[in-house]
């Protein structure tokens, strides 16, 4: 017999990363190396691999302070970040096409979708349940996340997404998850998260009134620094089950 969650829970919504999809290690982080010296020496740039891995990895810093700080540091901003690391001042043609290439534009991206995330989805909607995203993006737009969604066949089970490019604003800001929760029609009291970060996805939904599902399957949190959510699961097939009446 399918679980019946909690009659008031009318939305839930999804982290990205690690909740719904995960890469492999370094995955996207080589893609962008490659494209990008294949651009620059074309144009004449002589850029080892090395001071271009370094840069780019400074660039990532960067985006984890600001992350931290809920500045936005977006895609371009790490471009520009990386290029002024290795020295290059490219032209504005070559400027459009690393910048292309450093946000992965036309890559179908090869993720690992999150096993059960798709019974789990129909469960979900079969009980007439709104679901939508919140996701603190990196340096892979969302527009490159919805079309991995899609090609996935995965986007179809979602009625909302607030990804922070869009936003304006990282997790645990409470504007971000107020924007899902508009989107889905849903007050946070009759709504739950869930994700893999105590720090964005557990405190930002506790502390805007929603219940809070801690999903370790891709990545297990452990840090103590930050509150526990109201359920854990380790798989998406005991998502229902947590969202049972108590």
């Amino acid at each position: 017999m399918e679980s019946q969650i909690n009659q008031r829970c009318t939305a839930i919504t999804f982290d990205f990363w690690n909740t719904l999809a995960a890469e492999r290690p370094g995955y996207m982080r080589q893609l962008r190396i490659e494209r990008m010296l294949d651009l620059l020496a074309e144009a004449g740039h002589e850029v080892s691999v090395a001071s271009l891995s370094a840069a780019i990895d400074s660039a990532f810093e960067q985006h984890w302070h600001s992350w931290h700080d809920n500045t936005q540091f977006l895609a371009a901003d790490g471009l520009d970040h990386a290029l002024a690391e290795i020295g290059v001042s490219p032209s504005p043609p070559l400027r459009s096409e690393l910048r292309a290439a450093f946000e992965l534009e036309g890559v179908n991206l090869e993720l690992d979708a999150a096993p059960g995330i798709v019974e789990a989805l129909e469960s979900l909607r079969s009980q007439g349940v709104a679901v939508g995203i919140i996701c603190d993006v990196g340096f892979t737009p969302s527009v490159r996340l919805r079309s991995f969604l899609e090609s996935s066949d995965l986007l179809d089970y979602f009625d909302y997404w607030s990804f922070s490019d869009e936003v304006g604003h990282y997790k645990p800001s409470p504007v971000i998850f107020e924007h899902a929760l508009t989107g889905l029609g849903a007050a946070p009291a009759n709504a739950a998260h869930v994700g893999d970060l105590r720090r964005t996805d557990v405190a930002g939904a506790r502390s805007f009134g929603m219940r809070a599902i801690r999903y370790r399957g891709m990545n297990d949190d452990r840090s103590e620094k930050y509150p526990e959510a109201d359920a854990v699961i380790s798989h998406h097939g005991e998502l229902m089950e947590a969202l049972e009446d108590r």
